[in-house]
C-alpha cells in the first residue's frame, strides 16, 4: 500500500494545466535569459510549482507534463515555428510577434505533434493561457485562430 495520497482525475487535470502555463513562461524566461532548458526546468519544479504568494498558493505542476512541453518546445522548435509562421500573416514572422506569444506558440505546438492531447483539449488549454497572461487584450482569439491553424496541420484528421 502506498503512502502517496491518491491524485483525482480533476487534480490531475489541473496539474496538467498548471504545467502547461509553467511551460510557457520557462520557455519565455529562457529565451530572455539566453538560459538553458535544463536550467529552467530545474528552477521552475525547484521553487516555482507550488510556490505561495500573498495573492494565494500556485497550483502544483504535473512534472512529466512539464519536462515533456519544454523538452519538446525545443526539440521541435523549428518545426514548431515554421507551422507557427505558417499561421501567422506574412507580415507578422514568429520573430516580430510578443515574446510570450511566441513562448505559448512553441509549448502548444510541442503538445500539438505529440501524440496523447486531442488538437481541440490543446487549444482551449493555451486560450485559457493566453487570457491569463493577456486578460483584457485580443490575444485569446489572436492565439485561437493560430492555434486553430497549427491544429488542423498537425492532425488534420482529428477535423
Amino acid at each position: 500500500m502506498s503512502d502517496m495520497p491518491q491524485i483525482s482525475g480533476n487534480q490531475r487535470r489541473k496539474m496538467r494545466s498548471a504545467a502547461r502555463f509553467y511551460a510557457v513562461q520557462a520557455l519565455f524566461q529562457m529565451e530572455a535569459a539566453q538560459t538553458s532548458v535544463d536550467k529552467v526546468m530545474h528552477e521552475f519544479e525547484d521553487h516555482r510549482f507550488g510556490e505561495v504568494f500573498e495573492e494565494g498558493e500556485m497550483q502544483e505542476g504535473d512534472s512529466d507534463t512539464f519536462r515533456k512541453l519544454c523538452e519538446g518546445a525545443v526539440d521541435n522548435q523549428a518545426k514548431i515555428d515554421q507551422m507557427t509562421d505558417r499561421a501567422l500573416v506574412a507580415k507578422w514572422p514568429i520573430a516580430r510577434i510578443d515574446p510570450t506569444l511566441r513562448a505559448l506558440f512553441r509549448v502548444a505546438g510541442a503538445e500539438l505533434i505529440g501524440p496523447d492531447t486531442p488538437p481541440r483539449v490543446v487549444i482551449v488549454e493555451f486560450v485559457d493561457i493566453a487570457r491569463a497572461f493577456f486578460p483584457e487584450g485580443k490575444e485569446p482569439s489572436f492565439v485561437n485562430a493560430v492555434l486553430d491553424h497549427m491544429a488542423r496541420e498537425a492532425k488534420p484528421e482529428a477535423f
